[in-house]
């Protein structure tokens, strides 16, 4: 593996360099929910990440306690990062997964900074930070509660149920500042999600989270991602995610069609070729122009989903007014947790 680009010992300066060249422990587990998995623990010098002002995110800083990730979304545009280590971004990315097992304390230190101004930050944007590997790291506490601490306001998007171990201190973070969370679900097909997002929860189980949290005062909204074209974008299917959606309480649905950036759409053709090959055409001619589907095909998805949602009753997000509370307490030390797959 090449950690040259990230770390010290090659020439880049100890402020900007993520992690030491000695801070790299590589382990595997024998245990079934981690077999074929490696694990690269790094000791971050940094985790709060500046968006590139090119990009067209809401946010301006993101933490990401983990690069890799186990869910192995064939279609996940993440995966071009993989290759910046010299890892391959197909297997390689959901089975080669970076730790940074010091995040929690790294963060709490960035935030205590006064050069740092108390902006949003942006949880699950690049992998999921509930990935399987957080059931044995358990980094999430930690950095809930270091936001809680400085009362930062922050999101989390996830597909991971494992979110709701954290229950009880997302509702003490949204006593003293703004806490927003979304559940990504783009569809309900099983055999769809069997092949396309296998080491996931099911999206049945993915709602389940919005309602829990939705239960406990926490509005969640959905990420209706991605809508596949040709394979979940049937009007009839459209309708049965929103009507899903809508049941679980979700605060509001917002659909995102199908990208394939450079890394992630080699992955996504090669799948499509092995389960769909009679698709393979279609999907070239679709994504000619680059990365993204046609302009009027996004806007007849996002039209579609949007009457689907008045229809269900589906109202826009309302976030609470940040606030300051008295001190949120010791963080708790939950036990090691297995992520729920069916």
């Amino acid at each position: 593996m090449r950690w040259d680009n990230l770390n010290v010992e090659h020439g880049r300066a100890a402020d900007t360099a993520l992690f030491g060249a000695d801070a790299v422990t590589t382990r595997t587990f024998d245990t079934p929910e981690f077999r074929g998995i490696t694990f690269h623990e790094v000791r971050a010098r940094s985790v709060l990440n500046r968006v590139p002002g090119a990009s067209r995110m809401p946010f301006e800083w993101t933490v990401n306690p983990y690069r890799g990730c186990s869910h192995a979304c064939v279609y996940c545009f993440a995966r071009k990062t993989h290759g910046y280590l010299d890892l391959d971004t197909g297997i390689g990315f959901d089975t080669q997964i970076v730790v940074k097992v010091n995040a929690p304390e790294v963060l709490r230190r960035q935030l205590g900074s006064t050069r740092w101004h108390g902006d949003h930050v942006a949880m699950g944007t690049n992998v999921d930070c509930y990935q399987r590997a957080e059931g044995r790291y358990r980094l999430m506490p930690g950095i809930i509660f270091a936001l809680t601490e400085h009362a930062n306001p922050f999101s989390i998007l996830t597909k991971g149920t494992l979110i709701l171990r954290d229950l009880d201190l997302l509702v003490r973070a949204a006593r003293v500042t703004d806490v927003g969370i979304s559940v990504s679900v783009g569809f309900l097909d099983p055999a769809l999600w069997r092949t396309v997002e296998p080491g996931t929860p099911a999206p049945e189980r993915r709602l389940d989270v919005v309602r829990t949290l939705g239960e406990h005062g926490i509005g969640c909204g959905v990420l209706m991602a991605p809508v596949i074209p040709f394979l979940g974008d049937h009007p009839e299917q459209l309708r049965t995610t929103v009507k899903a959606i809508a049941d679980a309480g979700a605060t509001s649905v917002t659909p995102l069609v199908l990208h394939l950036r450079p890394g992630a759409r080699e992955w996504f053709m090669a799948w499509l070729g092995e389960h769909h090959p009679h698709l393979v055409r279609r999907y070239e001619r679709m994504y000619a122009g680059g990365s993204y589907a046609p302009t009027w095909y996004q806007r007849r998805i996002t039209r579609q989903v949007h009457e689907l949602a008045r229809e269900y009753g589906i109202g826009p997000t309302r976030a609470g007014a940040a606030r300051r509370v008295g001190p949120a307490g010791p963080a708790p030390q939950p036990e090691p947790t297995q992520l729920t797959l069916m």
